[in-house]
């Protein structure tokens, strides 16, 4: 698209991108501590809490890596989302209270602060902390990744640019993502979630009743999918077009992984009255279900329209969304879902930006029994160094951001499902079997994904996993498998701290 061809939508995405900068002004001004930095207090209700840890969770990953992730294999992608009906139950009901009543009792600012109040060692926080370290830069990489396409197709960066267009798109969004984190921190971050959350839901939800239109009706869609050389019933099958230990790894990890995602659970140290976390699964569960319409909406008209000779093949994947959007939709809507996307993008951006920078300054020098002074300040320049080695990932990573977000989410579900969600209500399990457990589930998802795409020794031979099964799905199940055979051969009744015991009896 040509830059101001269609000025409305640019407009938009100008307006939504100043308004970012405004709240981050906002936030720089009333950060003052490390802890407005990286927890902005406890006054979250539970609505809002729902709203923010589903704009966290949901990004770029979901609203340009879903419908390219369907494009390329199908319906089986969507069982990444059947888990929706039951994690934000497990989220609510497992984890989230006690992790909300140990900050409560201690002072709690990150997930390696509940690790250490839990296990009681340094070397378990540690580990836990380099496992989001890494876990963080992947987890960023596929959003900048995500927002550079999307300025690229808005913009009309690719006419201006050429070949240096995605790293212009990067840039103009890294440049608004660093201003507004690296001065108001999770403040910041908290404050834009709201504002982007809605703005999620609502582009979501305009734009599925458009792909439903623009196919014909879901009829239409199908017959059209279904009679197709290109796509043809296999589409439309669970396990049409990818093996089926593909489908199930993808419901594995995104069912139980969710319970060591970082920039959810740390949302939950922020409300206000832990009793009322009984309601999340509502609210976060009933968000989660309308912001996956726009990947479902989209995932399936793309096809129909490639089919029916309405819209051209695509070359990458990841141009369903933006294509759609940019062609399909009238202007004031598609103004709205790009808002609504750039949201969902920045939304997560910003909480894993808060994160590392966490890692970095608090968590990894007090595992090593030092303190930084002035964690205020060194947490802002720890964000930038962050952000700039997730632009580097992003840079070098050629696939789909669907894929690399995948990875990113299976390697902090595979190093800290486990621990969290067994080691908060199991006072058995000992610290050293944590650490083992968070150290597998990082190292074994790594060498796996090192192994799978490595082009430097031609020679060395792939993992030997079974056909279609996902990396990431194996290391979280070998994480669980050495917590609990690790505990069962060797724990004991631990001698847990009594405030600590206290909440996980709760």
């Amino acid at each position: 698209m040509p830059l101001f061809d269609r000025p409305l939508i640019v407009a938009v995405a100008v307006a939504y991108l100043l308004a970012t900068l405004a709240i981050g002004a906002w936030a720089t001004r009333r950060t003052r501590t490390p802890r407005d930095f990286w927890v902005a207090g406890e006054g979250m209700g539970v609505l809002v809490a729902g709203l923010v840890t589903m704009a966290a969770a949901f990004s770029g990953f979901v609203f340009l890596g879903g419908p390219g992730l369907t494009y390329r294999m199908g319906l089986t992608s969507l069982f990444i989302n059947l888990s929706i009906g039951f994690t934000s139950g497990l989220l609510g009901w497992s984890v989230a209270q006690r992790l909300r009543l140990l900050a409560e009792v201690r002072e709690v600012y990150t997930i390696p602060d509940a690790v250490f109040c839990r296990y009681g060692s340094r070397v378990t926080s540690g580990t836990a902390a380099v496992a989001i370290l890494l876990g963080t830069v992947g987890y960023l990489g596929t959003q900048l990744l995500a927002l550079g396409r999307l300025l690229e197709a808005v913009l009309g960066l690719r006419e201006l640019f050429g070949a240096q267009s995605l790293l212009v798109g990067v840039s103009i969004g890294l440049a608004v993502l660093l201003f507004y984190s690296v001065g108001g921190g999770m403040k910041a971050g908290v404050a834009t979630d709201i504002l982007q959350g809605s703005l999620m839901i609502l582009a979501a939800c305009a734009v599925f009743g458009v792909a439903l239109h623009a196919g014909g009706g879901l009829g239409t869609i199908v017959a059209s999918i279904a009679g197709s050389e290109r796509f043809g019933r296999a589409f439309l099958e669970p396990f049409g077009r990818t093996p089926v230990l593909t489908a199930l790894s993808f419901y594995f990890v995104f069912g139980i992984g969710v319970l060591g995602q970082p920039h959810m659970l740390h949302k939950f140290f922020m409300v206000r009255d832990p009793r009322r976390l009984r309601w999340l699964p509502l609210t976060l569960g009933g968000s989660q279900i309308l912001c996956l319409l726009l990947w479902f909406g989209i995932g399936i008209a793309v096809p129909a329209l490639v089919a029916q000779g309405k819209m051209a093949p695509l070359e990458n994947p990841d141009d369903a969304a933006p294509l759609f959007l940019l062609q399909f939709t009238p202007e004031i809507i598609t103004g709205l879902a790009l808002a609504g996307i750039l949201a969902a993008i920045m939304s997560t951006a910003d909480s894993f930006m808060n994160i590392g920078s966490a890692v970095l300054v608090r968590d990894l020098p007090r595992a090593f029994g030092c303190r930084v002074k002035n964690e205020l300040l060194w947490g802002r320049l720890a964000t930038v160094g962050v952000t700039l080695a997730a632009t580097l990932l992003a840079a070098q990573y050629n696939d789909l951001i669907a894929l690399l977000g995948t990875f990113s989410f299976g390697t902090l579900g595979a190093a800290l499902a486990p621990a969290l969600a067994v080691g908060l209500h199991w006072k058995k399990v000992p610290a050293a079997v944590a650490t083992a457990s968070i150290a597998t589930g990082t190292v074994l998802n790594l060498g796996l994904e090192f192994l799978n795409r490595q082009t430097f020794f031609p020679a060395l031979p792939k993992p030997p996993l079974p056909p279609g099964a996902l990396p990431t799905a194996v290391s979280l199940a070998a994480s669980f498998a050495v917590l609990l055979l690790g505990t069962v051969l060797f724990g004991k009744e631990e001698r847990v701290a009594e405030d600590v015991a206290a909440v996980m009896e709760v």
